[in-house]
């Protein structure tokens, strides 16, 4: 220590609460919410869950085809993104980045819109069931200032409305991440921030992003609260959610939350991850994957069985065919959108343009 020759005293010291129901055998840790006792609650989640990880991989397919365009899988982080969406009510907003595929189907978002937006087709940012959800944000970080000017209008209109902003753990390394945790702090704004923490930035591991010991503390030089949560658990998952978007609602008390994961596929259909993954810990990790760890608890539970989970298998499948189904037969879009949905008002030196165009 540099003063360690000097008298000096502590100003101040932090810690980073975990939190963790579900170990990875599906054991509970510690009692669990009173919520969990309602069965059906349980069934909903695992669902959804399957239905992501179900999507996930037709649209890895679809890429392999040629029917998509560069697609970032969500395959092991279907716990963390139902979680997020379970969390979340109806008037609240959701700022994304683009590998949060379970909160979007809880958000009434239609599969078939996420596969135009992976297509080429940015009509699909335009959800058709959900109209104040912020469209998916390929630019890193770029999302977390948006929440902040969403949070702040909320807050500006009195609406017991909140923002919840999600983003990678490389995203924490820019400016954008600082610049609007620390608004937040400062306005104290009805705003969540949660980083999905699946290990690695592209192919960059965490010791090359940040010298911090966690994602967490980067909250508390906001001044926000800050919480590390069992990413795999979706039950804690969407109990701390809970809590802290209500203390966002009500006490306009911001706060960051780091969900510990492990991205089990490629950063993207354009990535390699057998080039950077460490095959021992790729191997554990899928033995700590969050859709086998549920089903094992909800059986223990006698919630779920093997019939159940057939019929399950099978409803996914149809919803799957039928949103491919729904993507193939959407009407391409008019070459003439590119300028009808630019300007408010078209230019005069664009209008020969757009009549050759149009013709």
């Amino acid at each position: 220590m540099m003063l360690e020759k000097y008298k000096t005293k502590t100003i101040a010291s932090f810690q980073i609460p975990y939190l963790q129901f579900l170990d990875a055998n599906a054991q509970p840790t510690q009692p669990l919410p009173e919520w969990t006792k309602d069965a059906d609650e349980l069934i909903r989640l695992y669902g959804y869950m399957v239905l992501t990880r179900a999507i996930d991989k037709k649209a890895f397919n679809l890429q392999r085809t040629g029917k998509l365009g560069t697609y970032p899988p969500c395959l092991g982080q279907e716990a963390l993104t139902v979680g997020m969406g379970a969390a979340l009510k109806p008037e609240d907003v959701f700022a994304p980045y683009y590998r949060d595929l379970g909160t979007y189907l809880m958000r009434n978002i239609l599969p078939e819109e996420i596969y135009a937006i992976w297509g080429g087709d940015e009509r699909g940012n335009y959800f058709q069931h959900n109209k104040e959800d912020l469209p998916l944000c390929p630019l890193i970080a770029g999302q977390y200032l948006h929440a902040a000017g969403v949070a702040f209008a909320l807050k500006y209109r009195k609406e017991n409305r909140a923002v919840l902003v999600s983003g990678g753990d490389g995203s924490t390394s820019k400016g954008d991440f600082y610049e609007a945790i620390n608004l937040a702090g400062v306005w104290h704004l009805p705003l969540v921030f949660i980083i999905n923490n699946n290990q690695w930035a592209i192919s960059t591991p965490k010791n090359q992003q940040t010298a911090a010991q966690t994602y967490a503390q980067k909250g508390i030089a906001a001044g926000i609260d800050s919480y590390q949560v069992d990413g795999n658990d979706v039950i804690a998952v969407k109990e701390i959610l809970t809590e802290s978007l209500n203390q966002a609602r009500l006490n306009h008390q911001p706060s960051l939350i780091e969900a510990v994961t492990f991205r089990l596929s490629d950063h993207t259909t354009a990535d390699d991850a057998s080039r950077y993954h460490d095959k021992e810990k790729l191997e554990q990790a899928w033995e700590n994957e969050p859709i086998k760890r549920f089903q094992k608890f909800l059986m223990e539970k006698n919630f779920w069985n093997d019939e159940k989970e057939k019929a399950l298998e099978k409803t996914c499948e149809e919803r799957v065919n039928q949103t491919v189904e729904n993507y193939f037969n959407m009407a391409p879009p008019k070459a003439t959108d590119m300028f009808d949905y630019l300007f408010e008002k078209m230019p005069a030196f664009l209008e020969p343009q757009r009549k050759k165009v149009a013709q």
